[in-house]
């Protein structure tokens, strides 16, 4: 399985669509700047580490639990 950061953005975008948080809630919540996560969500930036960990406690979840939604986009190929 290849990285793709294509499918780590579109991952966070719609867990954060599925919860109801705009991008500036969101980034708020996460501590980072509202177009530092548009640039995530549509694949131009790739997130470090400790921004998945701040995106996840933003969405309420684990950061186990985030890198498993990311592995299961690339695996069903919704990413590109």
């Amino acid at each position: 399985m290849q990285f793709d950061k294509n499918a780590v953005g579109q991952t966070i975008r719609s867990l954060r669509k599925e919860k109801k948080l705009s991008q500036d809630v969101l980034s708020g919540l996460a501590g980072i700047a509202r177009s530092h996560l548009s640039m995530i969500e549509n694949g131009s930036k790739q997130a470090n580490f400790e921004t998945i960990w701040r995106i996840a406690l933003a969405l309420n979840m684990r950061p186990s639990e985030l890198v498993k939604r990311m592995e299961q986009e690339l695996k069903s190929g919704g990413a590109g």
